[in-house]
């Protein structure tokens, strides 16, 4: 880091911001953060977005934090793009919401249970697959047993 961006002062909404990034529930506020966060290069900033590129489930997030570390000249590995499980044991959680539900449920019944019960997983999903999100979770919804 040089001199430049060691006095770069934080924005205003540095918190806001920070608190934003570390939204479990929600992927789009967390980009919104890094989207904003990456006009700033300060020690704290880049803190947070490594923590991005390292951790977070959605690969949107884990890109746009990795090309704003890139443009503040950070050295940073790129996310991989293939993960096997967003969650380890989605399939074990996806199967206790359908069992918790009555066996005429309906694929709208199961998918709002899921939002209400594990949001940080449903937001995840959603975050990762994009418009195909639906086709994954009434497929995974399907084969539940």
């Amino acid at each position: 880091m040089n001199n430049e961006e060691v006095q770069q002062e934080l924005p205003e909404n540095y918190e806001q911001l920070k608190k934003e990034a570390g939204r479990s529930a929600d992927w789009k506020a967390r980009l919104a953060a890094v989207e904003e966060l990456s006009r700033t290069p300060h020690k704290q900033v880049i803190d947070i977005l490594k923590r991005l590129v390292e951790s977070d489930p959605v690969y949107t997030v884990q890109e746009a934090a990795y090309r704003a570390l890139v443009a503040f000249g950070e050295e940073v590995q790129e996310p991989s793009k293939n993960k096997p499980e967003l969650f380890k044991g989605v399939s074990k959680i996806l199967l206790r919401i359908k069992k918790s539900l009555p066996k005429d449920h309906s694929y709208e019944d199961f998918k709002e249970k899921l939002k209400k019960m594990r949001i940080d997983v449903y937001d995840a999903y959603e975050g990762e697959k994009g418009a195909e999100f639906d086709q994954w979770l009434e497929s995974k919804w399907q084969s539940a047993k």
